[in-house]
């Protein structure tokens, strides 16, 4: 348990957090009322801060307990994940950052009204919503609550209510601006907290050859065989990237980030430096916890269940103050997380939704709607928690299982739509429905797996990322035959939306800077083929 200095260095960190959220918000050279410094924080952040945002956002809870909790469980290989990242965040960069900030969007659902229709715009808004309750909301809640009830002895659904309050109040401060600045500070200190738990874990178990010898050569592989049941190589190649298409390329609760920059040339590197962070995750989220379950084995500590490996580990492991200072990024980097996402649920609840019924209403009143409906989201995502386990045991799979059934309609129409002018909205809609029928009946039907069989069996328990690539080429199928059947869209409606309508760079300083980024891009990609064969047994 946590001794007095561990709570006073929790108490004089939250301080810190709490005094740059409001410096960042409130000083008279920030502050601002208008609705793109609150949504977009001034639309003038630049590379670092976007960067850092874009990675401590992201690891705020499935990435603190699940990526450790799923090592301990089964190895490595969960970490494909974290390094197809890297490469969703180049395409994030390269391909879609040019046509989001010449489109002059604040929400990804505005962005599809522009390329294809309203009706696309309220699909992606109402089912982004949804998603958030499923997929971010809950998720982080319940990790909260699992690091309260493993590190401080606090019973688990105290500590996720104390989360929800807590976070409540840190949203309010000051919007977008005060998330990115608090994220940055939580960069560092995840990190460096991160790396010492892995030291001292290393240390207790007595090396790294001590850990291959405890964990078996099995768990040190990033490719499994196509039987696998969690993590097969042809899911990997195939269905992960249509993951995370959608959600590093299309999602709000990441795109609101690049959106922010300054110009083009700071969001892109922003996205290469948090590519080059996502490498981490793999050697400080997921390598504890092979320390972890090695630990299990020669008897140095228990686990309740895999998803405690991480909060145990800094528990039993970490000396008073060092154990302080981590737990205090971990909760710190919970409530970050969850902000992230009340701000992006705010936005899309804000323009995409109560704006667009009612185009003349005041930024008092939005505020104001924006508020109750993340009252009525964080007691959706509350309740939807005792449901995670019917899908998945592990947090992480969870989240990703539930990702495929809802992603791949929507990473079809954002990267066809960019990469073609002739799919039109007819196409786009056809896509959206037929790709939410299908995703709907397989969430319905693994829910009921034991009481169905044949065919319908069969289509449950297909292996969740073979399901979503599978899902992504019937979506883009749909699209593509719909549209071509179906007239073309107005070349003066998609001007500057798609790859064919994109006007050439003149600016010198914009060149350079693309000549840099090319260059730190090829070297990015060099550091994920390095990792890849490293972990290749």
């Amino acid at each position: 348990m946590l001794e007095y200095l561990d709570w006073i260095l929790i108490a004089t960190y939250f301080v810190i957090v709490f005094l740059v959220a409001f410096w960042s918000s409130f000083s008279k050279k920030r502050k601002s009322k208008s609705s793109s410094d609150y949504f977009l924080a001034g639309r003038n952040i630049g590379w670092f801060i976007i960067g850092a945002s874009l990675f401590a956002s992201n690891i705020g809870s499935e990435h603190l307990v699940g990526l450790a909790g799923t090592g301990a469980a089964s190895g490595v290989a969960v970490g494909q994940f974290e390094i197809l990242a890297s490469f969703m965040l180049l395409i994030l960069g390269w391909l879609f950052v040019p046509f989001y900030l010449k489109s002059g969007v604040f929400t990804m659902p505005e962005f599809l009204e522009k390329r294809y229709s309203s009706g696309a715009r309220w699909y992606l808004a109402v089912i982004s919503i949804v998603g958030y309750v499923l997929t971010k909301i809950s998720v982080t809640i319940a990790a909260g609550g699992i690091v309260f009830e493993s590190l401080m002895g606090i019973e688990f659904w105290t500590g996720a209510l104390i989360v929800v309050i807590i976070t409540g109040i840190y949203t309010v401060l000051g919007g977008l601006r005060a998330v990115l600045y608090t994220d940055m500070i939580q960069m560092f200190i995840l990190v460096g907290g991160a790396i010492a738990v892995t030291i001292v874990g290393l240390i207790q178990l007595g090396g790294l050859d001590e850990l291959y010898n405890q964990a078996g050569s099995g768990f040190f592989s990033l490719w499994k065989p196509m039987s696998d049941p969690n993590f097969p190589w042809t899911g990997i190649l195939f269905g992960a990237p249509i993951l995370g298409v959608w959600y590093w390329c299309t999602d709000q609760f990441i795109v609101q980030r690049v959106l922010s920059g300054k110009d083009i040339n700071h969001s892109r590197r922003g996205t290469i430096f948090a590519g080059y962070l996502k490498l981490l995750p793999l050697f400080i989220f997921v390598i504890p916890g092979i320390i972890a379950y090695a630990l299990t084995q020669t008897g140095d500590i228990t686990l309740d269940s895999p998803d405690h490996a991480l909060p145990t580990l800094i528990g039993t492991l970490l000396p008073v103050g060092l154990k302080g200072i981590v737990v205090a990024g971990l909760l710190a980097a919970l409530m970050s997380s969850l902000s992230s996402v009340f701000n992006s649920c705010s936005t899309l609840i804000t323009w995409d939704i109560y704006k667009k019924l009612k185009p003349e209403t005041t930024e008092k009143s939005l505020v104001l709607v924006g508020r109750i409906a993340t009252v009525i989201l964080v007691v959706l995502g509350l309740l939807w928690i005792p449901m995670m386990k019917l899908i998945s045991g592990q947090i992480y799979q969870y989240l990703q299982s539930v990702q495929a059934y809802i992603s791949p309609p929507i990473a079809a129409i954002f990267l066809i739509g960019v990469l073609s002018k002739r799919v039109n909205s007819q196409g786009a809609i056809a896509a959206l429905i037929s790709g939410f029928i299908l995703g709907i009946a397989r969430l319905v039907l693994e829910l009921m797996k034991d009481s169905v069989s044949g065919v319908l069996y069969q289509y449950a328990d297909l292996n969740f990322l073979h399901f979503a690539f599978l899902l992504f080429l019937v979506c883009t199928l749909v699209l593509v035959v719909v549209s071509y059947f179906t007239s073309k869209p107005a070349n003066q409606k998609i001007d500057g939306l798609t790859i064919h309508t994109t006007g050439k760079e003149t600016d010198d300083r914009g060149k350079d800077w693309k000549k840099r980024d090319l260059i730190l891009s090829i070297l990015l990609i060099a550091c994920i083929g390095l990792v890849w064969i490293y972990f290749s047994g």
